[in-house]
């Protein structure tokens, strides 16, 4: 029910931009998460849009990362800038009624792969 896409391989400072899509529900009526996983590490949480439409952002990638949503065509976008090689991970997107905390997302995509290069 929901896709995430949209990942590649940038170089270092580059930029992407991830979309989500979901089917049989209404992001509108959902907060939304953006999630990461690197090799290695645990899944992290990246980036929140609540029903309000506030969102939220990790200090790792705050003022790089910016998520936003399409409400008519029922999708959700992460843009990415200023690409690190640390931001390499597996990104997934998640839903929920009521919070963006990872181990409560009702819905999950599978993921898209983000490689950074230096």
């Amino acid at each position: 029910q929901l896709q995430a896409s949209g990942g590649g391989l940038v170089q270092a400072g580059g930029s992407l931009r991830l979309s989500c899509a979901a089917s049989g529900f209404s992001f509108d009526r959902y907060m939304i998460g953006w999630f990461r996983q690197a090799p290695g590490k645990e899944r992290e949480g990246v980036s929140c849009r609540t029903r309000r439409g506030t969102t939220h952002y990790a200090e790792s990638v705050k003022d790089r990362f910016f998520i936003s949503s399409n409400n008519d065509e029922n999708m959700v976008y992460l843009q990415m800038n200023d690409l690190k090689p640390e931001d390499t991970a597996v990104y997934y997107c998640a839903a929920d009624l009521f919070t963006c905390t990872e181990l409560d997302m009702t819905y999950w995509g599978k993921g898209t792969q983000v490689t950074v290069s230096s």
